[in-house]
């Protein structure tokens, strides 16, 4: 089940970056992870976790942008697979397993980023434009993350 989670958590790296380290710090903060006293402890630490949301909260505003690159371009696509593998092997050092953690959050982030992209592409479509797609896929970033974390609890 823990490598499911840690796989989840990477595809919501894949859809938002930030998104799955914001996640993964409040669910840290409010203790849903049982990180203290790991290598992630500092994950539930109240500075994590202000820096994550600011950050989480700054991707969402920069994705509506037009001069957003896309997430397919090396830059993008390689920040979204640390963010998963990253959070990935938080979630996987709850249950003794940082190493799969890390490869299944990394999976995820691949799957995440392609599928988002393609899935956001057909919504953007259905809609007549991106707005609705950008924000529909926010959600299933934002509401996935927190449910992939209480359910590691």
């Amino acid at each position: 089940m823990l490598f499911i989670l840690a796989l989840l958590i990477g595809v919501v790296a894949g859809l938002r970056t930030m998104t799955a380290p914001a996640a993964v710090a409040w669910g840290a903060w409010l203790g849903w992870l049982p990180l203290a006293g790991t290598w992630a402890g500092f994950m539930g630490h109240w500075i994590a976790v202000g820096i994550f949301t600011i950050l989480a909260i700054a991707e969402l505003v920069a994705d509506q942008l037009p001069s957003t690159p896309s997430r397919k371009v090396p830059q993008q696509f390689g920040a979204r697979i640390v963010s998963g593998a990253f959070t990935g092997a938080v979630i996987g050092t709850t249950g003794g397993a940082i190493i799969s953690g890390l490869i299944a959050g990394a999976i995820g982030a691949v799957i995440g980023t392609l599928g988002g992209a393609e899935l956001r592409k057909r919504l953007a479509i259905a809609f007549g434009k991106d707005q609705p797609a950008a924000f529909i896929e926010d959600a299933v970033a934002i509401v996935g993350g927190l449910l992939i974390v209480a359910a590691v609890a």
